[in-house]
């Protein structure tokens, strides 16, 4: 495989299993169109060496995985340029899910948002004590719908699906486990060790085999792509609204994010087409 010289992510090959890391830290890993080009490149790349038998993605530092997309990137996002954010999502879900390799998500800290998404992406996840996983669109005016609204129900059922999503409820890494959100918690300090021993185990297993039922169990999940398109084209509409910029800019002001009038806008909008209609105000007038 080619040295890449990487500014957002580190990139190494250790004992045949390819390490993917957001480094990130001060951002809490957070990824904007820069970092998610980096990861395509990076997951794509272990396709060059048939040696490698799995790829695992994590985060630098000692507080996320990943918090999910950059608002100060996505901030600059609107309709006519939301494309160019949302295919980089899709095509990096797509090379996790492409890649013959069984792909792991190594999870610690906050694994939130899109960040969270990422890890749905991946085939394994496994995740220290301190993990904590969650949905939070709705808080910040964002739409979870490149991954999380087609994967999540599949995993936990309908219910705590949109309680995740509708609510923003986390659930720390004990609880994913037992909901099976993900496969495994273990001790902060032992994260690194029994990834490791994963990335081992599957060493000694056919890897013609793990290529095959890769494609085979995802199989159901891939003509989920029609939904992922259209998730997008309903994310499209909401970039650069005036309530998800209203979220953004209150998370990054640190203060609660006043969407209720939005709603009170919308009402009045309302309000004013049916008088409209019960008085018959939506006729042509033909002047005299």
């Amino acid at each position: 495989m080619k040295n890449v010289d990487y500014k957002e992510i580190l990139f190494e090959v250790k004992d045949d299993t390819a390490w993917i890391t957001i480094n990130r830290p001060e951002v809490l890993n957070a990824f904007r169109e820069q970092t998610l080009d980096e990861l395509i490149h990076a997951v794509k790349s272990t396709r060059e060496d048939s040696s490698l038998v799995a790829a695992v993605i994590t985060g630098a530092g000692d507080r996320a995985f990943s918090s999910g997309g950059d608002f100060h990137a996505m901030m600059k996002l609107n309709r006519a340029n939301a494309l160019h954010w949302n295919d980089r999502m899709l095509g990096l879900a797509m090379a996790i899910r492409g890649v013959p390799i069984p792909v792991i998500a190594m999870v610690h800290g906050h694994c939130m948002g899109g960040g969270h998404e990422l890890a749905l992406w991946c085939d394994l996840v496994i995740s220290a004590d301190d993990g904590v996983f969650g949905q939070t669109g709705a808080r910040v005016g964002a739409c979870p719908t490149v991954g999380a609204t087609q994967y999540i129900p599949r995993l936990i059922g309908d219910r705590l699906a949109k309680e995740m999503i509708f609510l923003c409820r986390t659930f720390p890494a004990e609880e994913a486990v037992r909901i099976g959100l993900i496969n495994r918690v273990v001790p902060k300090a032992e994260l690194r060790k029994e990834t490791e021993e994963w990335c081992k185990k599957i060493k000694g297993y056919s890897g013609q085999t793990l290529r095959a039922t890769k494609k085979s169990l995802n199989f159901e999940s891939d003509e989920l792509y029609a939904s992922w398109q259209q998730g997008m084209e309903l994310l499209a509409e909401i970039w650069g609204s005036e309530e998800s910029l209203e979220g953004m800019n209150a998370f990054l002001e640190k203060r609660s994010p006043d969407f209720h009038k939005f709603r009170l806008k919308r009402k009045e909008q309302v309000d004013k087409y049916l008088d409209d209609l019960a008085n018959d105000r939506n006729k042509a007038v033909r002047e005299k």
